[in-house]
């Protein structure tokens, strides 16, 4: 009997303790929700109310419930939590310009539309976020050419970022989650309990500018990369702080992206006079408004330099021979993308095919006309960002092909700075390694009829070395080549042309694709640990090159020296724990390209 007594308690007191496991196992995964989520400090507030009220439930009752009333509690606090979630869900807000609470204000500028007031960042440089440099294309300016914005007549407090141009959301907690896994880095704080603002009003431009009174600065015009799919202008890895603070006026802004700014019919070529390329407008409207304004900011309008990162420079390679832009800018990087080779591997499709693309998603909404598109939610069609996320040989922005152009001399750059990373195929092959059994099947897929010299060049003998190979092509193809491209036909049109290749591992990115954008605009954090002072250094030296470059046409005019031009294009300056010109890596694999793709 007494035996029989003793193992009732003992199943109790289990029955107690795997209770308050699952309480405090529900309650530090509700806490990290909240937290990697985003919700307000209420979420937090609430779940420590509940957490408290359940220990006073267990101290007075637990230990007279009999097990499905303690289960049953359980599950009530889960419902609970669940409950604080949506309760203290995060709310929709601007991103603030400066990360002080009441930042210093800049004195009033003037624009063509009114004038503008920004904030003074810790470091002195000045901010203006959200200058509108067209009107919002809503409505019946949706998929029209961009259209000067309304004037104002009170001073305009630039003190938050426009919204990013419509695209798909995650959670907040996926973008939590990758900076965790991806960058490695996460920064608890009490600021940043909110989902930034998307919209398709996101035809606003930043301006980063030297601290005080300035005149003649350089410019530089940044384009966010992203696919033409996603992206924002205020992210800290290209933020103008760094260009500003060496004396450089830095403008990035926001573009209409996939379907809204990509999207080509037949209707738009007869209201407009072109389609496809509305993105590309946008940036174009935002030069003609550096041009028109930038000098009441103290910058030189016969100084810029268009600067973009992956789709970012897919881009400035458009602009670079689009007779829209000629003269609204003097040089240009482009980083890890061009569009070109005969073939451009991403980002880019011909008129027809984008024609085609435009006919198909009218039939998948059941529309007949642009009228009745423009009349469905932005939240509708913004789905199809992964099917209108290219460039368009259009015959008005983009006459012909860039390579096309090229080949007939026509560009509007004085000089180039452009390469790619040794790792960027990184984070589109993650979930998507090679081994012995597919590696040989992926290289036929690719190169048909040429596979079997890219076989001869490339022939490993373990899982670890096709995984490696494949992912060396994978880059050569998407990325390097485009780029070894680009250098040839700048040396044939006689435009100076610096190509380079990052390889500076660290404990973030690395040499994955857009690893090397904190370095070149000179943003690595102070106080991080992910970075050591080689890479400090190397960073210093990068963004140094970048402005002496955005400042004279030539990164070796400063300080520096050492970055030299191939004029043959088998040579780059390599970036990373080495730093010098070396061989380029893959020209064997280049030449197999040239014959496959018909380069002349």
């Amino acid at each position: 009997m007494e035996s029989n007594k003793q193992d009732t308690i003992k199943g109790k007191t289990a029955m107690r303790v795997i209770g308050w496991i699952f309480t405090i196992m529900i309650s530090i995964l509700t806490g990290a929700f909240l937290e990697l989520n985003k919700n307000t400090w209420i979420g937090f507030f609430l779940l420590i109310l509940a957490f408290a009220a359940m220990i006073m439930l267990g101290k007075r009752h637990m230990g007279s419930f009999r097990w499905w009333m303690r289960g049953l509690c359980v599950l009530s606090f889960l419902a609970v939590c669940v409950g604080i979630v949506f309760v203290s869900w995060p709310p929709v807000r601007l991103v603030p310009a400066s990360e002080e609470k009441d930042p210093q204000r800049t004195d009033v500028y003037s624009t063509a539309y009114g004038d503008v007031r920004g904030v003074v960042l810790p470091g002195g440089t000045e901010l203006f976020a959200g200058i509108p440099y067209a009107a919002p294309p809503v409505g019946e300016l949706r998929w029209k050419k961009p259209q000067d914005p309304e004037p104002w007549n009170t001073i305009l407090e630039c003190d938050t970022f426009a919204p990013m141009s419509m695209q798909k959301q995650n959670l907040p907690i996926y973008n939590s989650l990758a900076q965790i896994i991806g960058y490695h880095e996460y920064r608890i704080t009490l600021n940043d309990s909110y989902r930034e603002a998307c919209s398709e009003d996101s035809l606003y431009l930043n301006i980063w500018k030297p601290a005080g009174s300035v005149s003649k600065a350089p410019v530089v015009v940044y384009i966010h990369g992203g696919s033409l799919q996603t992206g924002q202008p205020w992210y800290k890895d290209y933020s103008g702080e760094g260009y500003a603070r060496d004396g450089v006026i830095c403008v990035n802004m926001g573009y209409r992206l996939g379907v809204f700014g990509f999207l080509a019919t037949e209707e738009m070529m007869r209201e407009e006079g072109t389609a496809g390329n509305f993105g590309l407008l946008d940036q174009i409207k935002t030069l003609e408004w550096v041009r028109d304004n930038i000098e009441s900011f103290g910058g030189d309008p016969e100084n810029v330099t268009l600067i973009g990162e992956s789709a970012g420079a897919v881009c400035v390679d458009a602009l670079c021979v689009s007779p829209l832009s000629a003269g609204l800018f003097r040089k240009a990087v482009l980083e890890s993308s061009a569009i070109s080779s005969v073939r451009p591997p991403h980002s880019y499709r011909l008129f027809d095919e984008a024609l085609s693309s435009g006919e198909s998603l009218m039939k998948r909404y059941g529309c007949s006309s642009l009228e009745e598109l423009r009349k469905l939610p932005a939240e509708k069609l913004v789905g199809e960002q992964e099917t209108q996320h290219h460039v368009t040989i259009d015959g008005y922005v983009l006459p012909d092909t860039p390579y096309t152009l090229r080949k007939q001399g026509i560009h509007n750059e004085e000089a180039v700075i452009h390469g790619y990373n040794a790792e960027e195929s990184g984070p589109f092959i993650l979930f998507a390694h090679a081994n012995l059994k597919n590696y040989e099947d992926r290289i036929r897929g690719w190169f048909g009829g040429y596979a079997d010299e890219v076989l001869a060049l490339y022939d490993p003998s373990t899982d670890e070395e096709a995984d490696r190979y494949w992912a060396k092509i994978y880059g050569a193809i998407f990325f390097n080549y485009s780029h070894y491209c680009l250098n040839r036909l700048e040396q044939e049109n006689g435009v100076p042309s610096w190509e380079y290749l990052f390889t500076k591992d660290n404990g973030r990115l690395g040499s994955w694709h857009s690893g090397e954008m904190i370095y070149t605009f000179g943003m690595i954090p102070e106080k991080s640990k992910l970075f050591t002072e080689e890479d400090r250094s190397l960073s210093d030296m990068m963004h140094t090159y970048w402005v002496d470059f955005a400042k004279n046409g030539d990164p070796n005019s400063g300080t520096l020296s050492g970055f030299e031009q191939s004029e043959d294009s088998s040579k780059v300056m390599e970036f990373g724990r080495h730093t010098g010109m070396i061989d380029e890596p893959d020209l064997a694999l280049y030449e197999i390209l040239d014959r496959m793709y018909g380069w002349e």
